[in-house]
């Protein structure tokens, strides 16, 4: 089965959307043993599965992916939030010290991995969607924990060899008529242990901390799009490079002018007698009001469109432009003069109908006539 990187992940791992993280992490565990590649040597399709289900259970496992997920679906995703898992190996190094010696692990620290990537939000204004702006953006991470270097232990003392493993990080373990090389269940595969755990961080060589950065948004970004601050993220395993931060934009609604790629949209009202003999009316822009022409005869509902005045590609690939929607406004109350004046107006109108109005008419009238005569007869 070739592998489908769109499969929605709760239908990978058989789920609900409701799922709690121990029913998720117990359904893994079972897709994980049964399409285990030491038990399917050379099943390219149950190498495939192994893989789907590490994705799947990497996003569901961790509280702000699955949020993320849950919101945006996979485009929530894109850019590096999550591993590629090409390599079974990436597996057994992200996961192996989770399932009490299910999976391989002696490879689980034998190189480098990079950390996890971290998220903030960052709103703006239209205006500065559009022309670009430099925002704070706070965020949390695991910083390397400075009371004991990182190393998890009491200050003055160090993680010594696993007794269980000699220090090997693996054992073999029995399942049925295969036999396994799977991470030590003592050490969770880092072939040492801590005696004595620093009462800063618990042993975990890690601390949250709050961090405040400054990013660069270029002109033109729209809703959602990812800004990538390298290096910014949780600290890599085993010497690793550390996660990047990617900042989420999400722009504030503009009173007047409603957005669509590079274009932007507006309505502006004008009276009747404004669009029968033309007049000149400001419009809203992104720099604020601008004069803008209505042209004698402008019908209700017509698009008049500004050229350059939208928003810049965010690539610098041109500007998009001002499309500004004319809505005809028809009072409901009337001045006696008012009233006086329209129906002069109506007076008019009947002794020099208009062509287009005059051929209407004509077209309903002989369209109905055979059909009254059709029900006169009948």
């Amino acid at each position: 089965m070739p592998h489908n990187p769109q499969r929605d992940y709760y239908e990978v791992l058989g789920v609900e959307r409701s799922a709690s993280k121990s029913q998720i992490t117990e359904s893994y565990r079972r897709l994980a043993i049964r399409f285990h590649p030491d038990k399917n040597p050379g099943d390219q399709e149950a190498a495939n599965r192994f893989k789907e289900a590490a994705q799947a259970f990497e996003v569901l496992s961790d509280e702000t992916l699955r949020d993320r997920y849950d919101r945006y679906g996979h485009a929530g995703l894109q850019g590096g939030p999550t591993h590629d898992f090409n390599d079974i190996g990436d597996i057994f190094e992200a996961f192996g010290d989770m399932f009490g010696g299910v999976f391989g692990g002696g490879r689980r620290n034998s190189r480098p991995r990079k950390g996890r990537d971290v998220f903030a939000s960052v709103s703006m204004t239209l205006l500065e969607a559009a022309r670009g702006a430099t925002k704070s953006v706070e965020f949390t991470r695991h910083e390397a924990c400075a009371a004991c270097d990182g190393s998890g232990a009491r200050k003055g003392t160090q993680p010594v060899a696993c007794d269980y493993c000699a220090g090997q990080g693996q054992v073999i373990q029995a399942a049925g008529v295969f036999r396994l090389q799977t991470t030590c269940p003592a050490c969770q595969g880092a072939g040492k242990v801590i005696r004595e755990k620093c009462p800063e961080c618990g042993g975990e060589g890690l601390t949250e901390e709050h961090v405040e950065r400054r990013v660069t948004i270029p002109a033109g970004v729209d809703n959602d799009v990812r800004v990538r601050l390298a290096g910014e993220g949780e600290p890599g395993g085993s010497g690793g490079p550390p996660g990047d931060c990617y900042c989420m934009i999400e722009i504030e609604e503009h009173p007047f002018l409603k957005r669509d790629g590079r274009d932007l949209h507006c309505e502006v009202p004008i009276t009747f007698s404004q669009a029968a003999l033309g007049t000149t009316v400001d419009v809203p822009t992104l720099d604020g009001p601008r004069p803008l022409e209505i042209k004698r005869g402008t019908q209700a509902g017509e698009v008049i469109r500004v050229r350059g005045l939208g928003m810049p590609e965010v690539r610098g690939r041109g500007i998009g432009d001002l499309h500004v929607h004319v809505h005809v406004e028809v009072p409901k109350t009337l001045s006696a003069k008012a009233e006086q004046l329209l129906r002069e107006l109506a007076d008019e109108e009947r002794k020099s109908v208009s062509p287009k109005r005059s051929s209407f008419f004509s077209r309903l009238a002989e369209y109905f006539q055979p059909h009254e005569n059709d029900m006169k007869k009948s």
